[in-house]
């Protein structure tokens, strides 16, 4: 790459001067395959934005073979300041010779979206990528595919923190890389239809993370049980035969979504619950100290609902049957006897064992607090939570309860404990329209979202509909890997809420194959197609569903296997299936 550039300037002090980096040879030997050199096949005609024309040139090559020009391709327009880089966007022939497209007679047209500049670095004497340009190439200047040596330069940033997670499309020897601190402290979206491999490749991702920072501190909150064997013994897995999330942890508005109906009588339920909590707190309270203080009628020392404080149950109960034996027959029982009755079922049905089932009520958060997030981590770095066999109507109250605590525990820790969230199927509980799913759950997360970066905490969205995402939490992800999307509506909301400079790229979404990505955003250092690595038969997501023509090839079920699912069915929460 030829780059017009002063000698560096004399430095005073000890330390030596670093002469500029010279230029690659023509020729870079990478896994014994030869890099091309660079190969000039255009010259600017138009210059608009952050956007050129150039026409093709077929003729300075006479009896060589012609270079393909293919949209996705990385370019370089030599400028007498800088190199300037963009990526092909479009490839015409707007008037065909008369012997056909393809011809040599042809007027070829490329449109190029002009994303940074290879400049001189000040600060090292070195030659730098850098987003952004500021010496726009003019009519006439040539434009070269590329070399091995520009995709390393470009893509490969030299003391920042990165991980492979794969190559690039371009050219196969060159490694895919993202930046670390940018990708995780900016949240990211990894969205794609069903079967294209979001799993895998958020696996690899975090498998990257997790080999380079032993002390990290991740949750992947995995609602279709697909990573139990995905990151070894680096996990720390929790099921509900396992997880302990008991329910005075819940806020009010949890609880009470929970434990109340959503009838008529849900707002006098609302009220009769949170007398009783306050009451059941104060009672807990004055248990534990072994004294009994003289409270004036509703005086409870400022002790609120919200507080994750620990009550029993039986003191929320005992509070209700106190106050239906003051009712007199005029006054309504309906509410009092709905929320008894639910209380009671949800404390005897073992599907909510890990809520409500504990017989004994102690205050261990910082215990329940360290194995959710990993402190210490115990060389178990990440956490992944099975949601799969949760029950749906409490699913929403689970994560919201999670993301919360979570928010929390940054804040207080005050941004001393960088942690990442992964919430996989993430439209489902922060859907974009208002009014459905789980309220509490999508404050949490949009809280996050927009508040989360000041305190280390990030997220990581996993989505087959981004269109069906809370706009909001979708407008914050700073880095999106964009796998194959078929859906028009989908492909929009992408475009609408990805702010880079190569948004054409999208258009080539439903073309995507498996394992492949569009990469936007400030965790790459600029736009690219790229193809994720094999994560290896030990790291690959679980996928529970066998082939048709496999499974149907052969008996699959019995009677003895059909009635042994019924009983696990029937005593869900007692084994895991």
């Amino acid at each position: 790459m030829s780059v017009a550039v002063p000698p560096p300037a004399p430095q005073t002090g000890t330390a030596p001067v670093r002469p500029a980096e010279p230029e690659a040879p023509p020729f870079i030997e990478r896994r014994g395959v030869p890099a091309a050199p660079p190969c000039r096949i255009a010259h600017i005609v138009s210059v608009s934005g952050s956007q050129a024309i150039a026409v093709l040139e077929r003729d300075k090559m006479p009896g060589a073979e012609e270079p393909r020009v293919e949209i996705g391709q990385l370019v370089k327009i030599p400028t007498p300041s800088a190199t300037v880089v963009g990526l092909v966007s479009a490839v015409s022939a707007p008037s065909p010779a008369m012997g056909g497209i393809g011809s040599s007679e042809d007027l070829g047209l490329i449109e190029i979206n002009l994303a940074g500049e290879v400049a001189l670095d000040p600060k090292n004497g070195r030659l730098s990528f850098r987003r952004g340009v500021t010496h726009l190439p003019t009519l006439g200047d040539g434009v070269l595919l590329a070399d091995r040596h520009d995709l390393t330069r470009v893509y490969t940033q030299p003391n920042v923190a990165t991980i492979e997670v794969g190559t690039l499309y371009q050219d196969p020897d060159v490694p895919a890389r993202f930046l670390t601190d940018d990708l995780l402290a900016k949240h990211f979206i990894v969205v794609g239809t069903t079967g294209c491999g979001k799993s895998c490749a958020l696996t690899a991702i975090l498998q990257r993370v997790l080999t380079q920072h032993d002390h990290a501190h991740v949750v992947v909150l995995d609602v279709h049980n697909e990573y139990p064997t995905a990151f070894g013994d680096k996990a720390e897995l929790i099921d509900p035969t396992n997880l302990h999330l008991p329910f005075w942890l819940l806020n009010f508005q949890e609880l009470a979504a929970a434990l109340t109906s959503g009838d008529a009588d849900h707002d006098a339920e609302i009220e009769i619950l949170s007398d009783a909590v306050l009451t059941a707190k104060r009672r807990y309270s004055d248990a534990s100290s072994n004294r009994q203080l003289a409270r004036r009628p509703g005086d409870l020392s400022g002790m609120t609902v919200d507080a994750p404080t620990p009550f029993r149950l039986s003191d929320v109960l005992a509070v209700l049957d106190e106050q239906l034996g003051k009712l007199e027959r005029t006054q309504k029982t309906l509410p009092y006897r709905r929320l008894k009755s639910r209380i009671e079922t949800l404390a005897s049905d073992q599907r909510y064992s890990f809520m409500f089932g504990s017989l004994t009520v102690q205050d261990t958060m910082t215990d329940i607090l360290g194995r959710l997030f990993r402190v210490p981590n115990d060389g178990r770095p990440i956490t992944v939570i099975d949601l799969s066999t949760v029950p749906p109507e409490i699913l929403d109250v689970v994560i919201s309860v999670i993301a919360r605590l979570a928010f929390d525990l940054a804040v207080w820790s005050k941004g001393g404990l960088p942690m990442l969230l992964v919430c996989e199927e993430a439209h489902r509980y922060a859907p974009a329209s208002v009014g459905q799913g789980f309220e509490p759950t999508r404050q949490a997360l949009s809280r996050i979202a927009k508040e989360g970066r000041k305190y280390g905490l990030s997220l990581a969205l996993v989505t087959q509909r981004p269109s069906e995402l809370d706009t909001t939490i979708l407008s914050q992800c700073s880095t999106a890997v964009a796998m194959r999307l078929s859906t028009e509506r989908d492909q929009q909301v992408m475009r609408a809420n990805t702010h880079d400079g190569a948004l054409d790229l999208l258009d080539f979404l439903p073309l995507l194959g498996d394992r492949e990505a569009i990469v936007l955003g400030q965790g790459v250092a600029m736009p690219m197609r790229i193809r994720f690595s094999d994560v290896g038969d030990q790291g690959v997501p679980r996928n529970l569903n066998r082939a048709f023509s496999d499974s149907w090839s052969r008996p699959n079920l019995d009677r003895a296997g059909l009635e042994a699912i019924v009983a696990r069915w029937r005593h869900a929460g007692r084994e895991r299936p």
